[in-house]
This record gives C-alpha cells, sequence and structure tokens, in this order.
C-alpha cells in the first residue's frame, strides 16, 4: 500500500525540479494538484524564494504530511519543463500509476543536458541576427557572433568552476563588450556602435523576467518579487560589465 508520506515525499521532488527546470507557479499549482487528485489526496503548495513547502493530506482521514525542500538552482531546461507536464497528465489521466510516475521521474530529472556546443552556436547566431534587426551590417552581425561565442563558452567555463553566476555575468559582459569594441576600433564594421550595444544581448535573463511577471499576474506575489530582484541583479551586473568594458576602451557612454 503507497502510504501518504511516500505520496508526499514524491510531489514535493517533483515540485521542486519542476521549479528549477524554469516553471512558473501557476504551472506548478495545477501539475502537482493534478497529480495528488490522482493519488486521491489534496496538495497545498507554498512557494518562497529558496525553498518550497509542500504539504499533503489525504481529506477522508485527516492524515496529512508536510515536506520543506530547499531549490537547487540548476540550469533552466525547457525540454525536463515540458516532459515533467507531460507526465502530471499521464498521472491525472490515469494512463500511469504511483509506482511507474515515479520511475518516470527518475529518468526525467537524469535527462542529460542539451548539447552546449549545439547552444553556443545557435545563440551566437541568434545573438548576430539580434544585431542585424537593429541596424547592423554584417560585419557587424559576425562580430556580435564571435563575442557571443566567446562569451558563451566563457560561461561554461566559469559556471563548472563554481564562480557565483553575478560575477559571471559581469566578467562575461566585460570580456564581450571589449572584444566587440577592439573590432571595431579595428574597421571591421560600419556600425561599430551598435555590435558593442548588442554584444551583451545572450546575457540579458529574459526568462526570469517572463516568469516574475507570469507570477504576478496569477497573484503568487512573493515568488514573483524574488524572481525580478533576481533577474534585476544579474541585469545590473551585465550592465556592470559592458559599462567596465566601455570605460576601459574609452568608449563614451552617452
Amino acid at each position: 500500500m503507497i502510504t501518504l508520506r511516500e505520496k508526499a515525499l514524491f510531489l514535493s521532488e517533483y515540485a521542486t525540479e519542476l521549479f528549477d527546470s524554469g516553471a512558473t507557479c501557476i504551472r506548478m499549482d495545477k501539475n502537482v494538484s493534478r497529480m495528488a487528485e490522482a493519488f486521491g489526496c489534496k496538495a497545498v503548495m507554498t512557494t518562497f524564494p529558496l525553498h518550497i513547502n509542500i504539504s499533503v493530506f489525504n481529506p477522508d482521514t485527516g492524515e496529512c504530511e508536510t515536506f520543506v525542500f530547499a531549490l537547487r538552482k540548476h540550469a533552466i531546461s525547457y525540454d525536463i519543463n515540458t516532459q515533467l507536464s507531460q507526465l502530471s497528465w499521464a498521472v491525472g489521466d490515469g494512463k500511469i500509476g504511483f509506482h511507474e510516475a515515479v520511475k518516470e521521474f527518475d529518468r526525467i530529472r537524469n535527462t542529460p543536458p542539451a548539447n552546449r556546443w549545439m547552444v553556443l552556436w545557435l545563440a551566437s547566431l541568434a545573438n548576430g541576427a539580434f544585431c542585424s534587426i537593429f541596424g547592423g551590417d554584417w560585419s557587424a552581425a559576425f562580430i556580435v557572433f564571435l563575442v557571443t561565442a566567446i562569451g558563451f563558452a566563457t560561461k561554461y567555463f566559469l559556471i563548472n568552476a563554481k564562480i557565483d553566476i553575478k560575477i559571471v555575468f559581469t566578467i562575461c559582459a566585460f570580456i564581450s563588450s571589449v572584444i566587440a569594441a577592439l573590432l571595431g576600433s579595428l574597421g571591421w564594421s560600419h556600425t561599430p556602435d551598435i555590435a558593442v550595444a548588442t554584444s551583451v544581448l545572450y546575457l540579458v535573463p529574459g526568462i526570469i523576467y517572463l516568469n516574475s511577471f507570469n507570477d504576478l499576474f496569477a497573484g503568487h506575489y512573493l515568488c514573483a518579487f524574488s524572481r525580478f530582484m533576481n533577474a534585476v541583479v544579474l541585469t545590473c551586473c551585465l550592465s556592470l560589465g559592458l559599462c567596465g568594458g566601455l570605460l576601459l576602451m574609452n568608449i563614451g557612454m552617452f
């Protein structure tokens, strides 16, 4: 027989993994509630900036189990996010039971990350395209492509070295802006200002901003404010690195 404690533990681990993968609070609430109902219980969840608190109770017996899990803050993965949502629907529709759900969950959270080199080149192409959209010439787009690739590789290296993410953003923005300004000063492009301005766009924490506004509109004010402030801090670190690069290259900011 499956105990309420086992159900509560599974739902707590599931919610934590879903949050760490970049899910919004409303998606977490719906997915966890859907599976809890399929398991014959109810779940109430509170999301804090660094922890998730879940209480699971049996409405028939009044039995209740509560778990508090610390958020791990690993890289956002929409692949894992999607798979976890599909798992909740499979459970909610009665296609799989509790034990099958646990096995599938273990498989999903052990999904290997996307190929980093593929992400690096695709992000570099996308950032180069942004440069063209904002009026940069082909040479400027190539400069942005190059500095984005260098910045992404630096980011991977620093993260693997367990450097704080705020320092990582500052260093990567500094390196990208310095290289873009240097290549622009050598006459590589007729629009060097646009190349420098768009050289750090790959660091903008857009997903965190979007999730914070989604949580705000859904009424999850505490988590919305936490996510928004996290995005603001990272944006400030990005700006600090960019300004440092411009000052080093003696480029006016206004």
